[in-house]
């Protein structure tokens, strides 16, 4: 029995230091393979000389995004987004809020805009501001842990910070079908495609709760997901002609006539020009579904480079004609998005407008800061103006050749806020679109992997699987709740402006501090700049 019990020890000792000497050696025969396919690799140099220590280089090099995203950057630090802009974002849609304690983190002895207040202030209720439609949203109650967050769901009846009739914005009035708008906030243009349907219908259904806004379709074409929610559509065709095209490429005037015919589709937009990038749309293969292929007129799952310019007009008098021609066609607004390089371009914009008394109903001014699903770097970096220079042009340069009521102006490029919104205003824009920061409100967290379809939060991406992390019921509120938040915050800062609705914004009400803390108003600055501009030809 003693010999049994012994040899019993021995059989499992001799297991136990098996098992020891595979998991110590299975480790060191991997280590040793590895180093010896690094020492006779060719491709890097610095895994070459140091076997197995460089590969810890290329890990924190993966990693390196996220950690100074989450632990290094400052709250003012990271781009194109920084933490506190994410905030401010987040909180709005999630919280209802943008309160914040203390103080500003503001750097004020950098030069900068600034909102010129009054020394008496209008009272909330002596603003011009129509309150009379409630809405029933959800949101959290926010509760901070030192190791753990509870956001408590709850329900709210909320005010819808709309126009009165009287402020409405009307944009083509000489149309059959003008576009009348009772907020000036509206989404900016994200394909189908480049955001997925889960994204797309999130964003219609929470905009459509707001009311008196719009949903731009970027250049994708009109789906079923952008017309889910009810909201107002402007329909942006692109070079590539998505959605009023026939197989063959070409422009389909039908086409465009059934999309007209749809009660939600209130204008139409001509994409000359992205800020982030002045060519044609891409769009991976991957992310080409057949549903995309079919909204688009294109095949499924072949990539889409549309051209850099549209086949149907060459120059400005030809474009200002099928600017005609499409709102003859349709009987709504059209426009044109651009994106200004120097004042001379908009001069003979302007220039052939009057000359051939052929113009369109808005001019959306896209800035180099915008955003994008796929471009190229050096085009985002330094090709077009950002958005704060080229409005000014815009604006001033339409004032000067007679234009200026005629036409109506859509600003956008990071507009994110109720401040940035109202400088904008004040620097001639009556409306304002937004991107990115309604993809935020959706669940995005700028790992910029827009281009690559394998978005991890289900934004950016068709992938149905990503998708299931983008929980369409509840991130609606979040969208409904952002957009609230910014128009309430807007008639704020025009009561503290004096102004009776955001409407009244000009270049009266925006400053411009120098670093050497001297003051200008916007409206002598823009003065200055029209001076140094070529005089308009005499007509």
């Amino acid at each position: 029995m003693e010999f049994f019990y012994l040899n019993t020890l021995t059989i499992i000792a001799i297991i136990v230091l098996a098992i020891l000497l595979v998991m110590f050696l299975t480790p060191v025969v991997f280590l040793m393979y590895v180093y010896r396919l690094d020492r006779k690799q060719e491709q890097h140099s610095i895994l070459k000389n140091f076997p197995l220590l460089a590969r810890a280089r290329y890990f924190l090099e993966h990693i390196g995004p996220e950690l100074r995203q989450y632990i290094m950057d400052g709250d003012n630090d990271g781009k194109p987004f920084t933490r506190l802009d994410f905030q401010t974002i987040v909180k709005s849609g999630k919280y209802l809020k943008t309160v914040i304690g203390f103080g500003s983190k503001r750097d004020f002895d950098q030069a900068g805009y600034y909102i010129k207040n009054t020394l008496i202030p209008k009272q909330m209720n002596e603003l011009r501001v129509d309150n009379t439609e409630k809405i029933q949203t959800k949101m959290y109650i926010e509760k901070d842990y030192l190791f753990s967050r509870t956001d408590i769901p709850t329900e709210d009846t909320i005010d819808k910070w709309l126009l009165a009739d009287e402020d409405a914005v009307v944009v083509g009035p000489n149309c059959k079908r003008p576009f009348v708008v009772k907020g000036q906030i509206g989404m900016g243009g994200m394909s189908y495609g480049a955001l997925g349907d889960h994204a797309i219908s999130a964003l219609s259904q929470g905009l459509g709760m707001a009311g008196g806004t719009w949903m731009n379709t970027g250049e994708g074409g009109l789906s079923e997901y952008h017309l889910s929610g009810g909201v107002d559509i402007m329909m942006q065709i692109g070079p590539g002609l998505n959605g009023v095209r026939e197989l063959d490429g070409t422009f389909s005037w039908e086409k465009l006539k059934e999309q007209s015919l749809i009660p939600q589709v209130k204008a139409f937009e001509l994409k000359l020009g992205q800020g982030a990038k002045i060519r044609g749309g891409h769009l991976d293969g991957k992310k080409v579904t057949p549903k995309i292929a079919q909204t688009r007129g294109v095949e499924p799952w072949k990539t889409i480079n549309s051209p850099n310019r549209f086949k149907e007009f060459h120059d400005i008098p030809s474009m200002l004609d099928f600017v005609d021609q499409i709102k003859q066609h349709t009987g709504k607004p059209v426009g044109i998005k651009i994106v200004i390089g120097d004042h001379s371009d908009m001069e003979e914009l302007a220039n052939q407008m009057l000359d051939r008394a052929k113009y369109p109903d808005f001019i959306t001014v896209d800035g180099g800061e915008g955003g994008t699903g796929a471009t190229y770097r050096e085009m985002a970096d330094s090709v077009g103006l950002p958005l704060r220079a080229a409005l000014q042009i815009v604006d001033r340069t339409l004032i000067t050749y007679g234009l200026r009521d005629k036409i109506k102006i859509i600003a956008s490029g990071k507009l994110f806020s109720a401040d940035r919104i109202a400088i904008a205003l004040g620097m001639g824009a009556d409306l304002i679109n937004i991107a990115r920061a309604f993809m935020i409100t959706v669940g995005c967290i700028g790992t910029e992997k827009c281009h690559t379809g394998e978005c991890p939060v289900g934004v950016a991406t068709t992938d149905p699987n990503l998708q299931k992390a983008l929980v369409v019921e509840e991130k609606k509120y979040r969208v409904l709740n952002y957009l609230v938040t910014l128009r309430q915050g807007l008639y704020a800062l025009s009561a503290a402006t004096g102004l009776d609705t955001p409407t009244q914004y000009s270049q009266e009400h925006i400053v411009y501090k120098t670093s050497d803390d001297q003051v200008v108003n916007l409206r002598t600055l823009n003065q200055a700049a029209k001076r140094e501009q070529d005089p308009p030809i005499e007509r």
